[in-house]
């Protein structure tokens, strides 16, 4: 196994202590009120979000960060970070990146990976969200920029099915069951998120907002607001 792999496992585990594990998506709220409430409609709302909603604007989004740090262009870098931000829709979300842009920041700011450049960008943003923090780690990890977005892809997935496991609830092995339907909807994102013109960047996830906004006031949950 070369070392590209080793980091790239570190980058998807579930384990990274950015605080993924504690944010739900709306998800905990879909389940709340029925809209999800077995592994059929799980699947279906799940391979909505990547399809409609992942694949058309956060997944190339995040692709284009990744690119541009690993090319060390800081102002793309920077006008994408912008646009990161602005296009998070609720409260919940964009504290959501907020957080986890921020754990992701102390966390690569004690490690010893990364280049000058990098840490001196790194040091100079307040409030990275976490598409920016992502792709400053897949930089100072030596991540191709694909890779990187395949591992938010896998991270994603991974954690909504931890989101069902607790809410529905939903067994282990139904959770890989789902995961073995959903890896070609998985893939499909992967592909559309790559191939898409930056022209052609958007989605209209309605739903989402919705869900987002309702969870925020929801009267028992589990996950974060």
């Amino acid at each position: 196994m070369t070392s590209s792999a080793w980091a790239l496992l570190r980058l998807a585990s579930p384990q990274l202590p950015i605080g993924g594990y504690s944010y739900s998506q709306g998800l905990e709220l879909a389940v709340e009120q029925r809209l999800v409430h077995d592994p059929a409609t799980a699947r279906r709302w799940l391979a909505d979000q990547l399809l409609l909603n992942l694949a058309r604007f956060e997944a190339p989004l995040l692709l284009a960060h990744c690119r541009a740090a690993a090319a060390g262009d800081w102002s793309r870098l920077h006008e994408l970070a912008a646009l990161h931000r602005a296009s998070r829709e609720t409260r919940e979300l964009h504290l959501e990146s907020r957080q986890m842009g921020y754990s992701l920041q102390q966390l690569l700011d004690g490690l010893p990976e990364l280049d000058g450049p990098t840490r001196e960008r790194l040091a100079g943003i307040e409030e990275p969200g976490l598409a920016l923090a992502w792709a400053l780690a897949a930089r100072a990890w030596g991540i191709a920029a694909e890779d990187a977005l395949a591992a938010w892809l896998w991270g994603w997935l991974e954690n909504q099915l931890a989101v069902l496991m607790k809410t529905l609830p939903l067994g282990q092995q139904a959770a890989q069951r789902l995961t073995s339907e959903l890896l070609p909807s998985l893939e499909d994102a992967r592909r559309l998120a790559e191939q898409l013109d930056e022209d052609a960047w958007g989605s209209a996830a309605f739903g989402l907002a919705l869900a987002s906004m309702a969870h925020e006031r929801q009267y028992s949950r589990l996950f974060r607001s």
